[in-house]
C-alpha cells in the first residue's frame, strides 16, 4: 500500500486512490473516520470522495461504513500481466513445492516493492505478511534483491531513492551493504534473506529473465528460519526460475496477451 504522503497532492484521481489503498486484507469495512485517519485526508474530502465512488461502484456501502467494490474485482480480472504469468508460472510453482515442501512466491518489480503474483502455501511455514497482491519493500525480501540485482542501474537507483525501509531488526538499511550484496547475488543467480521481511523467516530466490534477458518476475521459496536449508534448496529455486523464463516471451508480447 503506497503511503498517505499522495494526500499532499490536489489530484483528485491520487486522493482517491488513496482511499481505496486504505483498505487491508483484513478489513470488512471501513467507517469515514478510520478512512480519515488512515488517508490524513479531511473527513469532508473524504465524505465527497466515498460518494462519488459509491455511485461508480469501486466501494459498497454496509451500513454506516464502506467495503471495496466489485467493480475493483472486475478490473483486476482483466490486468493481463499477472495473469498470463501466473498461468505460466503455476505448474513450475507446484513443482518447486512439492519438491521442497516450503512457501513458494511469485512476484513482480514495481518501483521500490515487489508485488505478490501468487503465493503457494507449504506445510510447517511460519506466518508470513505476504499475499496475493500484497506489496513489500524490495531490498527488505530475497525476491526483490533478486530482481534488483538484475535490473537497469536505473532502476535501482530509483528504488534507493525512496529509502530502505526498517521492516525488522534484520532489514538491510545501508546502501553500500545492499549494492554489495546486489553484486554478489548478479553473479549467482540466487538471492538470500533471512528475518529480513518478517521474524523467523528464511528465503531463497532467483530472477526470472524473459526471452530479451529482461527481469520480469521472481521465484522463491520460504520456510522456518534455522530449519530452511537454503544450499539444498537454492539449486531447485535456479531451475524453476529459468524453466520458467524459457516460457516467457518479450515483455511487450506478455503484456499484449
Amino acid at each position: 500500500m503506497r503511503t498517505a504522503e499522495w494526500n499532499k497532492s490536489t489530484s483528485v484521481l491520487d486522493r482517491a486512490t488513496l482511499i481505496l489503498e486504505a483498505f487491508r486484507l483484513e478489513d470488512r469495512s471501513l467507517g469515514i473516520s478510520e478512512l480519515a485517519r488512515r488517508t490524513e485526508l479531511p473527513k469532508s474530502t473524504v465524505s465527497r470522495l466515498t460518494a462519488e465512488l459509491l455511485r461508480l461502484q469501486y466501494l459498497e456501502r454496509q451500513g454506516s461504513a464502506f467495503r471495496l467494490g466489485l467493480t475493483l474485482f472486475e478490473l483486476g480480472q482483466m490486468v493481463v500481466t499477472p495473469k498470463e504469468l501466473r498461468r505460466r508460472a503455476m505448474g513450475i510453482m507446484v513443482d518447486l513445492r512439492n519438491a521442497t515442501g516450503q512457501t513458494v512466491h511469485c512476484a513482480v518489480l514495481d518501483g521500490s516493492e515487489v508485488v505478490y503474483v501468487e503465493i503457494l502455501r507449504g506445510r510447517g511455514t511460519p506466518p508470513l505478511p505476504s499475499r496475493v497482491g500484497g506489496r513489500m519493500p524490495a531490498h527488505a525480501t530475497a525476491l526483490g534483491k533478486a530482481m534488483l540485482a538484475f535490473s537497469p542501474p536505473s532502476v535501482l537507483d530509483e528504488a534507493l531513492s525512496k529509502g530502505l525501509e526498517q521492516v525488522t531488526r534484520r532489514t538491510l538499511t545501508d546502501e553500500a551493504t545492499l549494492r554489495a550484496e546486489l553484486i554478489e547475488i548478479a553473479a549467482s543467480g540466487l538471492a538470500r534473506e533471512e528475518n529480513e521481511s518478517a521474524a523467523g523467516s528464511s528465503c531463497v530466490a532467483s530472477p526470472v529473465m524473459d526471452s530479451s534477458g529482461a527481469v520480469v518476475a521472481a521465484l522463491s521459496v520460504t520456510g522456518a528460519a534455522g530449519l530452511l536449508e537454503t544450499d539444498l534448496v537454492a539449486p531447485a529455486v535456479r531451475t524453476a526460475a529459468l524453466v520458467l523464463g524459457r516460457q516467457m516471451p518479450r515483455n511487450s508480447a506478455l503484456i499484449d496477451g
